[in-house]
């Protein structure tokens, strides 16, 4: 993982004559709980970018839940209408008459994905790996009279192991889990303090599609997914086997029975056959190396690989702290008085850390919906990658947090859909470039959605191009830049060769088009969601008209394409129109809103993720945004509130930033499928739509991350929405800025005593610090 940015050549910046910050100390990170888990939403998520592990924490019967982030159903497909081009015509006149309800009910019946779409295979769907099964013997203790006593469970953010300990009949029995990030496996060590007290009887399963055998001394799952088309559905394989200390072990009925033993290390070796056919060799190879290695060198390596991402980052944040209190009695009482944790914030930030590095790595695949944990066959919305906000919220704090590398996995991905999406372009469009709408999966999924009143938004392709590009901005790797080129540049060919000219207006304006799973009222009464030039997709082709042109420029590539972006830019409509209600107007006309307190609030993002809207650059349209949040709400799913929060950290609002994420904190265990308010956050700290969406999670610690550091409007902004909570002091360092540089800073009531910045190499850099700007010129050592 060595790349440029980490470089040893340093630049240091200093605020005052100190030649070093503060030591910042070494909190211990930790999630802890009393009891165990008795829902899924209570367990402990563990994972290496490739596996997971979810362990419950029983005491009698414990349930381990396995993942694999490439197990998808499903397989690739064709499902464009390749005659839908050909209502275009047809499709604008309505549009340009206003009829708007006429023109979707036409792209329903046309201009939609043919065959089944998101609905079933082929398609598919993310889907739980399996459970791992450990039923508990206390030599005939009736664990129902007698209670365990001392009874923990505990994560530790700071080492990516998870432990379950608690005495029964005078034995302390401890339990610890990891997902490798060393030998690639998952590791469970069972102990108990007095000898030959332990016995077990493992066993695995998984809802469908599955069969267990026993080969010598391994127990095994295997099977084969639905694929809904002739090709073959996905294979996979879990094998588990025991390394004991005293005791026996046998094999009995598929299921792996240990007697006696005083330590047993179960390993767990996983994959399907997802780019990788040689998967059953390789999974026996894993699990080979992984039976000759000691435990304690397994787990040495382990936190060692894993704290080379998780240690560049340190953050303490105001004064208060209640570590003592259970993760879920303390979510409680800070969501009850946010003033009384400010260690929380921190450690939800963590966390967020934790999860990038859990969920995905370099050569596989991004976060999906869900991380790459699952407990069901059909998972919410397939557990897909959905391209109106959830994957790109899955990657906004990978760059501020110092984790740049982990933006890859989803550069891959959307490679990936350009050659299916050059088809889509020319099925519905006959438009140059690619295209992609709302949803997609591992197999380059890029027709619309089955319905058009959301299946047809084509944002999407643009707004992952501000992910790949902000990974360029972050890192300045020329390289990089070069390898994604054709994607950004095929995306700005689509939106080029489809804009027309809007009679009204004259503006160059997407058509049809809607704002992402929002609708609006008609004069007539009725609602409709297709339209022409909405906000965003105005907003993302400026961006990334931009961003292109300047690509050209770095590359020294495509004169002409850049003149002719550059003058199309003059013909789009601005980053923002002001209602005369005072608020950013979310379509090209001022339509009333069918629900005013709808959970996506698309139109601004040009304020974020974007630069468009600033408060110092556009006064007035980031005032209009203030009063479209005010109109909107706080409440939503916990996507929507971390989102709220990051377009008030943007708006230097760093009370209202941090009253949205102790909404977002709210306890919950809610598991219905919500689209409105009542988001929050479960006992385990993952967030709830409900039901679970790791978007919230990754939202809010960027939105944190966006409270105290910014970097979008060409210079590095310290503090730039604090709340009044975290005044009094605090510190962090490793956060980086836009220009690859690494920024440290210590701050005492509100104001900066100590900052350094770091970069690989020696240039100018505007900073403000205190509200007051420097230019400073870098010096290198």
């Amino acid at each position: 993982m060595s790349r440029p940015f980490f470089r040893k050549t340093l630049l240091i910046l200093l605020l005052s004559s100190a030649s070093a910050l503060p030591a910042l100390a070494q909190q211990p990170l930790r999630l802890w709980y009393r009891q165990p888990a008795t829902a899924w939403e209570e367990t402990i998520p563990l994972g290496n970018g490739r596996l997971g592990m979810m362990p419950d924490g029983q005491v009698r019967k414990e349930k381990i839940v396995l993942n694999d982030i490439t197990l998808w159903s499903g397989a690739p497909q064709d499902a464009n209408n390749y005659d839908a081009y050909k209502l275009l015509p047809q499709i604008r006149r309505l549009l340009a008459e206003h009829r708007n309800d006429e023109a979707q009910a036409l792209m329903d019946k046309s201009f939609v994905c043919t065959g089944k779409g998101s609905a079933d295979v082929p398609f598919g769907c993310f889907q739980v790996l399996g459970t791992l099964t450990l039923q508990y013997d206390y030599n005939n203790i009736d664990t129902t009279q007698l209670q365990p006593a001392k009874y923990e469970r505990e994560l530790l953010l700071n080492n990516a192991v998870a432990a379950t300990s608690f005495e029964l009949n005078g034995v302390t029995y401890t339990r610890e889990y990891f997902t490798s990030f060393g030998d690639d496996v998952g590791i469970v060590r069972l102990t108990a303090s007095k000898p030959g007290q332990l016995n077990i009887r493992v066993s695995i399963d998984r809802p469908e599609r599955f069969a267990v055998k026993t080969e010598g001394n391994e127990l095994q799952m295997y099977g084969q997914l639905k694929s809904g088309t002739d090709t073959p559905g996905m294979r996979y394989i879990a094998r588990v086997q025991a390394k004991l200390n005293g005791g026996t072990q046998a094999m009995e009925h598929n299921t792996l029975v240990i007697k006696n033993a005083t330590e047993a290390i179960l390993i767990l070796s996983m994959g399907t056959d997802f780019r990788n056919p040689g998967f059953m060799q390789k999974t026996q190879q894993l699990m080979a190396a992984a039976m000759k290695k000691s435990y304690a060198a397994q787990k040495q390596q382990h936190i060692t690989n894993y704290q080379q991402l998780f240690n560049r980052v340190q953050v303490q944040l105001g004064t208060t702290h209640a570590e003592q209190l259970p993760t879920d009695e303390r979510l409680a009482a800070f969501h009850e008085q946010p003033s009384s944790d400010d260690a929380l914030p921190a450690l939800f930030f963590q966390f967020g850390r934790y999860l990038s590095i859990s969920s995905t790595r370099v050569g596989l695949l991004p976060p999906n919906l869900q991380g790459l944990w699952a407990n069901q066959v059909q998972t919410p919305w397939n557990g897909d990658y959905h391209l109106d906000v959830n994957v790109q919220m899955n990657h906004w704090p990978v760059e501020v947090s110092n984790l740049p590398e982990l933006n890859l996995p989803l550069a891959d991905l959307i490679k990936g859909l350009v050659k299916p999406g050059e088809r889509t372009a020319k099925a519905y469009y006959n438009a140059d470039g690619w295209v992609a709408h709302v949803i997609t999966n591992v197999w380059g999924f890029t027709e619309p959605g089955e319905s058009a009143s959301w299946g047809v938004t084509k944002s999407g392709s643009g707004w992952v191009c501000n992910n790949l590009w902000e990974h360029y901005a972050f890192t300045n790797d020329k390289k990089y830049l070069q390898d994604i080129y054709p994607v950004l540049k095929g995306a700005a060919e689509f939106y080029s060769s489809m804009l027309v000219t809007d009679s009204a207006t004259g503006w160059l304006v997407t058509s049809p088009s809607s704002s992402p799973e929002n609708s609006f009222v008609m004069p007539n009464g009725k609602h409709a969601s297709i339209c022409v030039g909405p906000t965003i997709d105005n907003q993302i082709v400026r961006e990334l008209f931009t961003n292109v042109i300047t690509a050209t420029k770095v590359l020294n590539t495509d004169a002409a394409l850049r003149e002719k972006l550059a003058a199309q830019l003059q013909k789009v409509p601005p980053a923002g129109r002001i209602g005369s209600d005072g608020r950013l107007m979310e379509w090209l006309e001022e339509y009333k809103e069918a629900e005013p307190h709808h959970r996506h609030i698309s139109h601004l993002y040009g304020l974020f993720p974007a630069p468009l809207i600033t408060p110092d650059g556009t006064p007035e349209l980031a005032a209009a945004c203030r009063k479209t949040l005010e109109a909107r709400g706080d409440d939503g799913p916990s996507w929507s509130i971390a989102i709220k929060q990051l377009f008030w950290a943007r708006l230097h609002n760093g009370n209202r930033a941090y009253k949205l994420f102790a909404d977002l904190m709210k306890p919950t265990l809610k598991t219905n499928i919500n689209y409105g308010a009542g988001g929050g956050t479960y006992p385990n700290m993952l967030t709830a739509g409900p039901p679970y969406q790791i978007d919230g999670n990754f939202g809010g610690a960027a939105g944190l991350a966006e409270m105290l550091l910014q970097s979008h409007e060409g210079y590095i902004d310290l503090l730039p929405a604090i709340p009044d909570q975290w005044k009094a002091a605090g510190s962090v360092s490793g956060l980086k800025a836009r220009g690859n540089f690494t920024v440290s800073m210590t701050w005492k009531d509100g104001k900066i005593t100590h900052y350094t910045i770091t970069s690989p190499q020696p240039r100018k850099v505007k900073v403000k610090v205190n509200g007051e700007m420097k230019a400073v010129t870098a010096v290198k050592i």
